[in-house]
């Protein structure tokens, strides 16, 4: 049974920076393309980036280009968001997602992800 777990969320200022891990188990992080998505409170959850399983290829929603990086280092079964020059509307739950294929994160929508991890809040203040 694969496994993802998040860990890094907390309250920043804004303005300020984060970087959320999500640890892999069960399965070679190789396998899957991965994703980040978010909730924020009354909302849908929704796409922020995705990175294919080699880290050749990276898609990012608009409104975190440019100050969001996603990576992976599938020797440490570990995939990152580095979070930066964060704003209130940042605000959320974050989720990892894992999927074998990079065209079903590319859709951007949480329908059909294979896995998902539990969250992990990320809170900017203004």
């Amino acid at each position: 049974q694969v496994q993802l777990i998040e860990s890094g969320g907390g309250l920043v200022q804004a303005g300020g920076s984060l970087r959320l891990s999500c640890a892999v188990s069960g399965r070679t992080l190789s396998s899957y393309a991965m994703a980040w998505f978010r909730q924020a409170p009354g909302k849908e959850r929704e796409y922020v980036a995705a990175i294919s399983r080699f880290g050749g290829m990276t898609d990012y929603a608009d409104s975190v280009k440019g100050r969001f990086t996603i990576s992976r280092d599938n020797s440490k079964n570990t995939e990152y968001l580095q979070m930066n020059s964060l704003k209130p509307e940042d605000t959320a739950v974050y989720y990892c997602a894992a999927d074998p294929s990079i065209s079903t994160m590319t859709r951007r929508s949480v329908s059909g992800i294979e896995y998902w991890g539990k969250g992990t809040l990320v809170t900017v203040s203004s």
